[in-house]
């Protein structure tokens, strides 16, 4: 880069310092790792704007231990201070004193040469990750303890809070064949030997919950079988329990950002849960145009960056990606509605063709696995 664009990255951009990280340690921002040498002090000219840094302690062995990672919005030539902690291999909650701060801002000079530059190949795809990802969603959806771990600190509970810890009803039980009643109880006698574990309170992300049930009380076994078929009615409860309807694309990068660059297998569940609600719904594709506007443009930026292995079911090696999307393209193609989202649903179609070589051709034909199974009610 020349140097006027340097100077002015230097004066603008923020740094942040990270004060006795052990050297071999991996370290990274955004989507950008390394390890750390012993000069390592930071890295400068981030560019202002909301950012992800990770950290994994590494062993005298190699060994690397569970990722762990915050974000931050980092203002305009901000100085964000952070200290290592050797005892617990993480950053240290000692705060930074007043004193301290002011000494290195102080001195930024003579630590530049321990700071490396932030990685500006990465920036316009970074940008185009968390577009819809503002500072507010961030706070209400990150652990209380402001740190996304990739293993879950886990700690003993009540059986009355455990997720499989009550005992079915006996008359649910009478209502079994011998078989399925012997297999309930093996199940539960099996249950029972588990070590009692959930969350440790203040290190699970803080997503938003899925309905149980996936259409209004009361209703008919019609409506039930309708809103099997088209989920807009759980894709309307979700966007109306955000402060602002376009949050659900926000967690939806969010999500994203945690599983690829945090490691958190909770977060790509939740990065499957709110895909797959846009992938299976019909009416709200008409109600909420402009969301789904922002999915297509959203999705197409995500799977750029993903191995095509990493988006197969591990059970059934299907790859749901590629189901759910026929399955929207197939319900854009068949609505009569503008042609902006049928044009950027065309633009996603050829870019995972020319990336994947996916076929998305005669979507108005079901795959067998797809068609919905009819059932004769006597």
């Amino acid at each position: 880069m020349d140097q006027e664009t340097a100077r002015k990255l230097y004066e603008e951009g923020a740094i942040f310092v990270f004060l006795n990280v052990p050297e071999g340690t991996e370290f990274g921002i955004d989507m950008k790792s390394w390890n750390t040498g012993e000069k390592f002090r930071g890295v400068k000219m981030i560019p202002p704007g909301l950012h992800y840094i990770f950290y994994s302690a590494v062993s005298n062995t190699g060994d690397t231990a569970p990722r762990t990672g915050f974000f931050h919005n980092f203002r305009k030539a901000e100085v964000l201070v952070k200290k290592w902690d050797q005892v617990n291999e993480c950053v240290s909650a000692e705060t930074v004193s007043d004193e301290d701060i002011v000494r290195l801002t102080g001195n930024l000079r003579a630590l530049d040469n321990f700071l490396g530059p932030y990685p500006y190949d990465i920036k316009d795809r970074w940008k185009s990750l968390t577009s819809d990802l503002t500072d507010d969603l961030v706070k209400s959806l990150v652990p209380l303890s402001g740190f996304i771990q990739s293993a879950l600190e886990l700690e003993s509970c009540s059986n009355s809070d455990r997720p499989k810890g009550k005992k079915a009803d006996e008359n649910d039980e009478d209502n079994l064949s011998p078989t399925e009643a012997k297999r309930s109880r093996k199940s539960d006698n099996i249950d029972a030997l588990l070590p009692h574990l959930k969350a440790k309170a203040g290190t699970e992300i803080r997503l938003t919950k899925f309905p149980e049930k996936t259409y209004p009380e009361g209703s008919t076994p019609a409506d039930i079988t309708k809103h099997s078929l088209d989920s807009s009615y759980v894709f309307d409860l979700i966007a109306s329990s955000y402060q602002k309807p376009d949050n659900i694309i926000g967690e939806l990068q969010f999500c994203y950002i945690c599983f690829l660059v945090g490691h958190s297998l909770e977060a790509f569940d939740q990065w499957k849960k709110i895909f797959s609600l846009f992938c299976s719904c019909e009416a709200a594709v008409k109600k909420h145009r402009r969301l789904f506007n922002r999915f297509l443009i959203v999705i197409e930026a995500q799977l750029q960056e993903v191995p095509e292995e990493f988006l197969a079911d591990i059970v059934t090696n299907n790859n749901f990606v590629y189901v759910k999307l026929r399955q929207l393209f197939r319900t854009i193609q068949g609505l009569d509605i503008d042609g902006e989202i049928k044009t950027k649903a065309e633009r996603l179609k050829k870019s995972l063709t020319d990336l994947y070589e996916w076929d998305f051709g005669h979507l108005e034909s079901e795959d067998e696995d797809e068609a919905p199974v009819i059932v004769e009610v006597t």
